[in-house]
């Protein structure tokens, strides 16, 4: 019953002749001869009075390809279309809230949608119940400004809380990992024993995991900034973060700027004793609840609040564990100016190709 059901539905959506509220961005992306339609569906077999799927009306639904993103939001049929499509590879992420629970959303991504030239495609997404600790990493700039003298200490990770309640940073680990190259590379479970491996730089927030003395409150931004500095003194190109909300200092480095006004996170690992810097291309940083801080023999992915890869091309090779990021998002030119921000605050759906794009600037405390 349920395939003729789901086939019904995708058939009286595709069929009916509804107006439906497709947006697109900017007129700068390429127009071709192809026809997409997507048509979003939950599973009600759980419910008592339902017989199996239903379309979800109102749902955002986000393609993305080469040519950049659309944005379309399905009508009551739960259908979104595009017209005019190039041809192209594209990814696709459908997003709407769950009823009656703020803290969970409706969520469902179809990756490699193979859409041919002076086509018509149609496709089901369906979306399921996805619920988040509502703390993530909102944005991480690493290219640098422009600027000819490879000037890159401007460098910010920006945290946001996405839920209905105050959470507290307090022990919570802040990590780049790059290590581990000789095994199955950064962030991977190299001996299946359900941690991330390759650490390379660990800084901690004042006090212990479960304490609340450093709040971050509902839909609240926090910067944390390599050097809490005013960088346009240095480098007119860059960005003023003086007023950054936390500032990675490393105690065991005598070179190492420190804004008395500015609350530090603390490096753990008394053998690097350079800053926290990440590589501008291609890295991977992690939030851990802090609970399992001896980085040495890997981080428990249980503990991981979230994490992002990034690399410069699209042909990397993806190597932090899939539990933690199924994922990587493209990351900007060096020295562009540009940063990585997700799609909306908070939007995470645990695979960052789909939830990030590439932003023109910087943009600490979501300016």
């Amino acid at each position: 019953m349920r395939p003729l059901y789901i086939g019904f539905v995708i058939w009286l959506a595709v069929c009916s002749g509804a107006f439906w509220g497709c947006t697109r961005e900017k007129p700068t992306q390429a127009d071709g001869t192809s026809h997409l339609v997507l048509v979003v569906l939950s599973d009600t077999s759980s419910d008592r009075d339902s017989t199996g799927y239903a379309p979800v009306s109102g749902a955002k639904v986000i393609l993305s390809s080469e040519y950049g993103m659309r944005i379309g939001y399905a009508d009551e049929f739960g259908r979104a279309e595009w017209t005019s499509l190039p041809s192209s590879e594209y990814s696709v992420t459908a997003r709407a809230p769950y009823p009656g629970d703020p803290t969970i959303q409706l969520v469902g991504t179809l990756e490699k949608i193979e859409v041919p030239p002076a086509s018509s495609v149609v496709e089901t997404v369906l979306v399921e119940p996805t619920s988040s600790t509502g703390l993530v990493i909102n944005e991480i700039y690493s290219s640098g400004p422009v600027n000819n003298f490879f000037f890159f200490f401007d460098q910010f990770i920006e945290l946001y809380n996405s839920s209905d309640e105050t959470k507290y940073l307090d022990g919570m680990m802040v990590m780049r990992v790059s290590g581990n190259n000789d095994g199955k590379g950064p962030g991977a479970d190299e001996g299946n024993d359900g941690d991330i491996d390759g650490v390379t730089y660990a800084f901690k927030f004042p006090g212990k995991p479960g304490e609340h003395n450093y709040p971050i409150r509902p839909r609240q931004f926090v910067v944390l900034a390599s050097d809490a500095v005013d960088h346009r003194k240095t480098c007119p190109t860059s960005i003023d973060l003086s007023h950054a909300d936390w500032e990675f200092y490393n105690q065991y480095s005598a070179e190492d700027i420190d804004n008395p006004n500015v609350p530090n996170l603390i490096n753990i690992r008394s053998d690097r004793t350079t800053d926290f810097l990440i590589n501008l291309v291609g890295d991977i940083v992690v939030l851990s609840s802090g609970e399992d801080s001896v980085w040495s023999d890997g981080i428990d992915i249980r503990t991981i609040i979230d994490a992002v890869e990034y690399h410069g091309s699209p042909t990397a090779r993806k190597t932090l564990d899939p539990r933690v990021d199924r994922g990587f998002t493209l990351s900007p030119p060096r020295y562009s100016g540009m940063s990585m921000q997700r799609r909306e605050p908070g939007y995470d759906t645990n695979n960052s190709t789909l939830d990030f794009e590439i932003i023109p600037h910087p943009t600490p405390g979501y300016q």
